[in-house]
């Protein structure tokens, strides 16, 4: 173990992300920059066994304090997801008999601040669609079916379903050094989303006489539409024209839109979680648990209603067989005075 442990951290992290097969590209690349920016050049010929709990405690401390290439502070989320890489990294070297334990665990993290969500009504969502003008059966896709960009903007002709009124979400588009590219779709899932009536209505002049392998929506030129460039050119100057300026709405707080406006119409949990794609119904709990309505009176009122319903058939069936005894009761008293007589 002890020889073992003085391999350099670099060589070990390469091993790491190089077993790393299952990710998706797009997560490789998160990694990558990861390993690139913050460990390589700052732990790379440290001994793997000479990194120490306070090291990382230490290391986290600094990246908290720390900038952004744009100048902004480190968001909490994003130094836990560069602390989650590092964890994997000695985890590894555990399992490879590197380390007796990893030095990681139980460092303390940043906490994260709650997300301001934006959850528009029917009306801000109509306004805007109807500010976006040729994007209008876009933004309505977004706003109710929580799709995600890159599913959205991925999404085929022939993978939209009119008769069963389904969208099939089956690949998605990802961004690799300004470029995009098709992948799975996040967490591997495919799924196949429910589209309302008048939203299938207004996909179908989308759809009409277009070959099932074309995109559904495009940029200006025909080719596939990018976030910044639909934001700057359509997005955001819809916005201020609903007079939504003010609220901070982005394309993809429009799946939070959706996911509000479905469990207003009365889908549970798990008709959520399906529809978003979330990995688990504790994910989609997590994030719009308080969206879901207090059902603790409803559920008191349907036990106090079921158990009169109960008790009230129970007591019947009883008071029927106590009478059915005192009928048998008197026809033997009967057939035995007959008999006596």
């Amino acid at each position: 173990m002890a020889a073992a442990g003085r391999v350099p951290f670099a060589v070990v992290a390469e091993s790491w992300f190089e077993s790393q097969l299952h990710l998706k590209r797009s997560s490789r690349a998160r990694y990558r920059i990861a390993l690139d920016t913050h460990f390589i050049p700052r732990r790379g010929s440290t001994p793997v066994d000479r990194i120490q709990y306070d090291d990382i405690a230490a290391w986290l401390t600094e990246l908290a304090a720390g900038k952004t290439t744009n100048g902004r502070p480190q968001a909490a989320r994003s130094i836990r997801k560069t602390y989650v890489v590092l964890s994997r990294i000695l985890g590894f070297a555990v399992k490879s008999r590197r380390l007796a334990f990893n030095p990681a665990a139980g460092v303390p993290l940043p906490a994260i601040n709650p997300a301001d969500h934006v959850y528009l009504n029917e009306v801000q969502v109509e306004a805007l669609a109807d500010a976006a003008a040729d994007y209008r059966a876009f933004i309505l896709l977004l706003a109710y079916t929580g799709l995600r960009w890159g599913e959205a903007s991925a999404l085929k002709v022939g993978r939209i379903d009119l008769t069963a009124r389904r969208a099939h979400i089956v690949e998605a588009f990802s961004l690799d050094r300004g470029k995009l590219y098709l992948d799975t779709p996040k967490n591997h899932e495919r799924r196949s989303v429910p589209l309302s009536a008048f939203l299938a209505d207004e996909l179908r002049p989308h759809l009409e006489g277009r070959d099932p392998g074309e995109l559904l929506f495009t940029g200006p030129q025909g080719g596939a539409l990018g976030a910044s460039n639909f934001v700057r050119r359509v997005f955001d100057p819809a916005v201020t024209a609903a007079g939504l300026g003010d609220l901070g709405v982005t394309p993809h707080k429009l799946r939070h839109t959706a996911a509000s406006l479905a469990i207003a119409s009365g889908a549970d949990v798990n008709v959520v979680q399906t529809m978003l794609g979330h990995k688990s119904a504790t994910m989609t709990l997590d994030v719009y648990g308080h969206l879901f309505p207090d059902r603790l009176d409803e559920v008191s009122k349907k036990m106090h209603k079921r158990r009169a319903r109960v008790l009230t058939k129970a007591r019947a069936k009883a008071e029927k067989a106590a009478r059915k005894a005192e009928q048998a009761a008197a026809d033997l008293a009967a057939l035995e005075q007959q008999t006596a007589a």
